[in-house]
């Protein structure tokens, strides 16, 4: 038999000793839990095409936040779900002060005080296009929409969002929410930039989710091509030297190299949205039997972790939280 100075296979003879030299740790605190709010009372109702995933009536998301927390998770990002008769061309309904998404983070904090929520800045959940930006003759204005943006923005931190996360991949809208934030006192609220969005099928699920899809064209004048990866880094230095505090990829599982492009490049911390369509196709998969839930589930944070993203937002964290805390 030949002599080995080097044997790998002894790092994994036993569990304890694979235990002992895992490079990549998973926890509970890596998560924000995507969460829907709807109008209506006592309404909770699966998506279909995200099993397990539901729209919550204000007192029942209020209710399943609590479950959320006791199972460790701290930080939700709340996404509006909104009926077409409240949608416009500019977005109006994301100003009122007696919206349902600002009522819903104002009493999210107030009941959970504790808890950090993150919020969508865009416009596609209000817009009567279903784009994230203002739409005139077919074209996406950009700094017509960085204007609501900066508003919208001011307006979810006042009712209490600990972290804007501006979804839109407008030009220049890290800077301007930035400026308005400190302008009106808010210097203490963070921005989580969607830095690297791509223009991706994986979203499908999510558009049902809000039923918010495009009325017309696509978002490949905003998004990102999903064939460029140096792209991502010029977004990234706009985002840096505008001020955002965290920088996302969106999706997570098919983007793991911009993931680690980013981290390997900039020292704060980098999130990954781990998004509908990647969440649909393990459940889809394992509803068949020809894949295990919990181990492909777990497989896939895993790898999104270890390509170098601090925080996962992931419609998994809760199912994810109850096997981390066994």
């Amino acid at each position: 038999m030949q002599y080995l100075q080097r044997r790998p296979r002894r790092n994994r003879h036993t569990s304890a000793i694979r235990d002992l030299v895992q490079e990549t740790q998973l926890s509970v605190n890596d998560f924000i839990f995507p969460m829907f709010v709807q109008e209506g009372v006592s309404t909770k109702i699966e998506i279909k095409s995200m099993p397990g995933i539901y729209r919550f009536s204000l007192d029942e998301l209020l209710k399943e936040i609590a479950e959320v927390q006791k199972l460790g998770i701290k930080s939700i990002c709340l996404f509006p779900n909104y009926p077409e008769a409240k949608k416009d061309k500019y977005g109006s309904e994301s100003l009122k002060l007696d919206t349902l998404y600002l009522r819903a983070l104002s009493e999210i904090k107030s009941r959970f005080p504790e808890l950090l929520i993150m919020t969508d800045v865009a416009l596609d959940p209000y817009s009567s296009d279903g784009h994230d930006g203002i739409v005139e003759n077919g074209r996406i204005l950009n700094d017509e929409t960085v204007e609501v943006l900066t508003k919208m923005a001011i307006a979810q931190a006042r009712a209490g969002a600990d972290i804007i996360g501006p979804s839109d991949m407008m030009d220049g809208r890290i800077g301007s929410i930035r400026k308005g934030l400190d302008g009106e006192g808010f210097s203490h609220v963070s921005i989580m930039a969607y830095t690297a969005k791509y223009a991706s099928a994986f979203y499908g699920p999510f558009r049902d989710a809000l039923e918010s899809a495009p009325k017309f064209g696509d978002k490949k004048t905003y998004q990102m091509n999903p064939a460029n990866a140096k792209e991502a880094l010029v977004e990234a230095e706009l985002d840096f030297a505008e001020g955002a505090d965290i920088m996302m990829v969106k999706p997570a599982f098919a983007y793991l190299d911009i993931i680690k492009s980013l981290k390997d490049n900039f020292n704060i911390p980098i999130s990954a949205y781990n998004v509908s369509g990647e969440y649909a196709m393990i459940k889809a998969a394992a509803q068949n039997g020809w894949l295990d839930n919990d181990k492909a589930m777990m497989e896939m944070l895993l790898s999104i972790k270890r390509a170098g993203a601090d925080i996962i937002l992931s419609y998994f964290a809760k199912e994810a939280a109850v096997l981390l805390n066994d």
